[in-house]
C-alpha cells in the first residue's frame, strides 16, 4: 500500500512542469516573506567569503563556502545544466540563472535566526519524530555518496563519450571505472 501511495504522489509531482512551478511558487513566496533577502544581503554574502581565518590554521569563509558547494553539486548538476545548454541554447542559462536568483531566498529560509538547521534528517525527526527513520537515511546518504554517485557519474561519462569516435564499446567504461 505504500508504494502505491509513492507512486501516485510520484506520478503526480513528476508530470512535465509540476516541480518547477512548485520551487518557482517557493521561491517566489520566500522572496516575498524575507524582503528580498537574497538581493538585500548579495554585498554581505560577498564580504563574508572574503573575511580571513580568524586563528591560524582555521578554515576561511571561502574554504568553507567551496567544501559546502562541492557536497551539493553533483554529476546531476553538471549534466543536468550541460544538457539544458545543449537542448535550450542561451535560454537555458537565462533561465537558470532567473532560477537561482528566485529559489535563492529558499536557502536562507533554513538559517533565518542566524543558526543553521534542516535537511531531511532534521524534517524526518522534528514533524515526523521518528529519529531512527533519520538516522537510516543519513547511512543510506552516506553509502549513496561512498559508492552509488560513482557509478552513476562512470555512466554518465560512458554515456556522453558513447558519441565520440575514441569510444569503444568494450574498453572505454572501463577506463572510466579504473580512473574513478
Amino acid at each position: 500500500s505504500i508504494d502505491r501511495v509513492v507512486n501516485a504522489i510520484g506520478g503526480f509531482l513528476y508530470r512535465p512542469y509540476i516541480v518547477p512551478l512548485f520551487l518557482l511558487a517557493a521561491g517566489l513566496y520566500f522572496t516575498i516573506r524575507t524582503g528580498l533577502i537574497q538581493f538585500r544581503l548579495f554585498g554581505e554574502s560577498i564580504r563574508v567569503v572574503k573575511e580571513k581565518p580568524k586563528e591560524k590554521g582555521s578554515i576561511s569563509s571561502f574554504g568553507a563556502l567551496m567544501v559546502s558547494t562541492a557536497s551539493r553539486v553533483g554529476t546531476g548538476n553538471i549534466v543536468g545544466v550541460s544538457t539544458a545548454i545543449c537542448l535550450g541554447g542561451f535560454g537555458a542559462v537565462f533561465w537558470m540563472w532567473v532560477v537561482a536568483l528566485v529559489g535563492g531566498a529558499s536557502a536562507f529560509i533554513e538559517s533565518a535566526d542566524g543558526s543553521s538547521y534542516g535537511g531531511p534528517s532534521y524534517y524526518m525527526e522534528q514533524a515526523l519524530h521518528q529519529r531512527w527513520l533519520g538516522v537510516v537515511f543519513a547511512v543510506v546518504l552516506i553509502l549513496t555518496y561512498v559508492v552509488g554517485f560513482n557509478m552513476l557519474a562512470a555512466y554518465n561519462l560512458q554515456d556522453a563519450f558513447g558519441g565520440f569516435s575514441f569510444y569503444v564499446k568494450g574498453r572505454t567504461p572501463y577506463i572510466i571505472g579504473a580512473i574513478l
